[in-house]
């Protein structure tokens, strides 16, 4: 396994830069809280994807931190989010994740928007002296478009996504993001672990060849890892060698070639993780993206689901198949592994470890994390009420 660190993070003078995080911040509600407001609000979270909304009147949602996001075309043909929320009397407009609609009907008092937030239907408006519908559209959402992935965010002030995965544009450029068409639904994998437990597995590269028989096969020790400010990337590439599992073996002769990737892209998996909790997994068969969606300091929601350049060739809806049996096995694994720290977190005999010179993504997780949040640095949690007292 090789890493690699920018200079900008040699130069952090985190002074616990060495020491992973103490196991309280993985099960402490107060500290959740702060979080939650410092760090996931703030955050971009992915939605889905532009094609998914090909016809006006076309959304989707997301929920998480107790809000209802709805990200919905317009007759206009222009993609915007708002607060899955009525001006009224705050009822949800939409249930589910995904519908179409030429104006969302809210189900209590049938206050009506059109699919741009505006209001535009009040029944027994008469009995509204003084209304003003100009002022009572939708609450908007701030949202980035970003290669045809569509982005929310319930607090702005940070970078976009775009600047963030700036050093790795031309490095995906290839994979025609933009084209890519949903070949799943989304699924979401609910997990007894803090969500941050599973971002350190997500970019950990030491335990590969440990706990993954599978991608050990795949790669051999070739896996690499790099931190970016923003970012996380990992990568394996396939070895030539035939592996010994039925599956692996197929999915590596079956793969066909990939007229739109160059030569070192045709046999290669590529991971990135985009502060803090949003995942992309691109292989030349297909594009998955992944979220871990914090719902208590205990619990997590997996979002996920895949996307590819459209080809009806038989080999590659066989690697697509393929490919899916593989990562099933690795998220089996990772779903044991992530518990078991889980329950090591919640030891009281736990102190934070060292993190070696190669763990630069867990290095770089947890200096940002206790950058933005000081309390993070300490072993123990501070008396309770601390969040009240510091605000």
């Amino acid at each position: 396994m090789s890493s690699k660190v920018i200079p900008l993070l040699r130069q952090n003078v985190d002074p616990d830069a060495d020491r992973s995080l103490p196991g309280w911040l993985y099960h402490d509600p107060e500290y959740f809280g702060v979080e939650m407001d410092r760090v996931i609000r703030p955050s971009w979270q992915i939605v889905c994807h532009e094609s998914d909304l090909a016809n006006a009147g076309d959304w989707r949602t997301i929920e998480y931190l107790g809000e209802s996001i709805i990200v919905i075309r317009g007759g206009d043909r222009e993609i915007r989010a708002f607060a899955n929320v009525c001006r009224h009397r705050g009822s949800r407009l939409v249930d589910g994740n995904e519908g179409c609609a030429k104006r969302l009907v809210c189900p209590y008092h049938a206050w009506v928007y059109d699919p741009d937030g505006s209001l535009v239907g009040v029944p027994f408006k008469a009995g509204y002296p003084g209304l003003q519908k100009d002022r009572l559209g939708l609450k908007p959402v701030e949202l980035e478009r970003w290669n045809g992935f569509l982005f929310v965010r319930l607090e702005g002030g940070g970078p976009s996504v775009a600047g963030m995965m700036r050093p790795y544009q031309a490095e995906i450029a290839p994979y025609r993001f933009e084209d890519l068409r949903a070949i799943g639904r989304v699924t979401l994998r609910p997990r007894d672990v803090n969500w941050k437990n599973i971002a350190d597995n997500y970019s950990d590269g030491l335990h590969i060849n440990v706990a993954h028989p599978g991608l050990t096969r795949l790669f051999g020790n070739g896996y690499a890892i790099e931190a970016e400010a923003h970012v996380d990337r990992m990568q394996g590439d396939l070895l030539d060698r035939p592996s010994s599992n039925p599956s692996e073996r197929a999915y590596q002769a079956l793969l066909p070639e990939v007229p739109h990737l160059a030569a070192e892209g045709q046999r290669r998996w590529l991971y990135y993780k985009i502060w803090p909790n949003v995942a992309f997994d691109i292989y030349p068969d297909q594009v998955d993206f992944m979220q871990f969606l914090p719902v208590s300091p205990t619990e997590t929601l997996i979002r996920e689901i895949a996307y590819a350049v459209p080809d009806g060739r038989r080999e590659m809806r066989a690697v697509r198949y393929l490919n899916w049996r593989i990562n099933r096995r690795v998220n089996q694994e990772d779903t044991i592994l992530v518990k078991r720290v889980q329950l090591g977190m919640g030891s009281k005999s736990y102190e934070a470890g060292p993190l070696g010179e190669s763990e630069v993504c867990l290095r770089s997780f947890a200096s940002r994390l206790r950058n933005l949040i000081p309390e993070a640095r300490l072993d123990r949690p501070p008396p309770p009420g601390w969040s009240v007292r510091g605000s």
